[in-house]
């Protein structure tokens, strides 16, 4: 019994120090002190609600009016301070000072929690966390983690949506088909994480997740006044959908039947724990079994819609047939516009190449060769039928009537 007694408060003795160490480190090494000596006390590991003036010290750094630098190394040392911690009350109250942020400061908060999660790990994981100090200790992590998830699902949620269910007004009521078909599931998933938030064990009776679950559950009203008004949209629709949408806005109206059942159950254990007193939940109502019927025939047959065409690499174009026209009184012509003449271009003179000078006198024409060539015309045609000339006989009988010549005129002796 004195070692089971011991334990707690050494382990309250432990945190205690290390919250004093922090302290005094961000006062001689931080150029934040104000802001980092606000976030200790804020998350420290006394088990009990933080204090709020710590909390609006924090709102105050990270406010409008400053500089996004403040902001930015806020989230840092909030992030700083989640992921070193393996103590369920530190982790706990960090998450609820970030809740608190996207609730209550402005949206320039929440976008730079979000480029700060794009930019590293997701400092809102937590899957790996647990506290196994003691039985109660393993309880409370299991919820820390679970809690962890909604608020990523939040800022997921509010990355689809561009807009925080939570503080901006509902609008699903107006939104058309293609954005339905993508907000709602969106929306459910929150739900999803938000039910999944309801405690077991001894998390039910901590006043520290009593406070956390106490901002869960009043989110969880207009998150199903959301989805709600959504899926009356979506079934005013919903016959004159495609088969394609039709399925997919089925399951999206039977998942919102199932979770309004489980949003009851929700609610009766936040009132057998006392959450949210002098609050109204919200009355679900399940619509007839009969009009889910109803839905599912009208999927069996609804329109599939029309294919749409493959289209070819190459496309082949035909050209337009001509369709006979009714006869109609000739219009009367239109004048023709004058037509400029073109001024013609000047011909180009071509110069005619240089002859290569006759130095054997080849190309002149001589008159005794001439008439020797024509008493010879018929030495060709005394062929008979069936012999071929070969190229040197042709060439002789064309040089023999030179040969003559030239031996009559005394120039060549034969």
């Amino acid at each position: 019994m004195a070692v089971g007694g011991t334990q707690p408060v050494l382990r309250k003795y432990l945190g205690a120090l290390k919250d004093t160490t922090t302290v005094s480190l961000a006062k001689v090494n931080s150029d934040y002190k104000e802001l980092d000596i606000a976030i200790v006390k804020a998350t420290n590991h006394v088990e009990r609600p933080s204090k709020e003036k710590y909390i609006r010290e924090i709102f105050h750094s990270i406010s409008a009016a400053r500089p996004r630098a403040d902001v930015a190394y806020c989230i840092h040392a909030l992030a700083r301070r989640l992921s070193k911690t393996r103590n369920w009350a530190v982790a706990l109250k960090t998450l609820i000072v970030i809740h608190r942020a996207l609730r209550e400061v402005d949206p320039t908060f929440r976008e730079e929690l979000i480029s700060y999660g794009r930019s590293r790990s997701h400092m809102l994981n937590m899957a790996y966390f647990k506290d196994d100090s003691s039985a109660e200790a393993w309880d409370y992590s299991a919820w820390v983690r679970i809690y962890a998830l909604y608020l990523e699902e939040r800022l997921e949620c509010f990355r689809v949506l561009k807009y925080d269910v939570e503080t901006d007004p509902p609008r699903t009521k107006d939104l058309d088909t293609v954005a339905l078909l993508d907000h709602l599931p969106s929306l459910q998933q929150l739900l999803f994480r938000l039910l999944a938030c309801q405690p077991q064990g001894a998390s039910s009776y901590n006043v520290i997740i009593q406070h956390a679950l106490s901002m869960v559950a009043l989110e969880s009203i207009k998150i199903y006044t959301a989805i709600s008004d959504g899926t009356i949209n979506l079934v005013d629709k919903f016959f004159e959908m495609q088969r394609n949408d039709a399925v997919r806005a089925l399951d999206v109206y039977k998942r919102a039947t199932n979770q309004a059942e489980r949003l009851s159950e929700f609610y009766e254990v936040c009132k057998t724990i006392h959450i949210g007193r002098g609050e109204k939940f919200l009355k679900i109502e399940q619509p007839p079994a009969s009009f889910l019927n109803t839905m599912e025939e009208y999927v069996r047959d609804a329109p599939t819609g029309q294919k749409e065409k493959a289209i070819l690499a190459i496309e082949y174009k035909k050209e337009p047939e001509e369709e006979e026209k009714p006869s109609s009184p000739p219009a009367a012509p239109e004048p023709e516009p004058e037509q400029v003449p073109e001024p013609e271009p000047e011909p180009v003179k071509e110069e005619a190449p240089e002859a290569e000078p006759d130095l054997l006198g080849l190309n002149e024409p001589n008159p005794a060769a001439t008439a020797i060539e024509e008493q010879n015309a018929l030495a060709l045609a005394i062929v008979p039928i069936g012999m071929t000339l070969t190229l040197w006989q042709m060439m002789l009988r064309k040089l023999l009537p030179l040969l003559e010549m030239e031996s009559l005129a005394g120039n060549w002796p034969l």
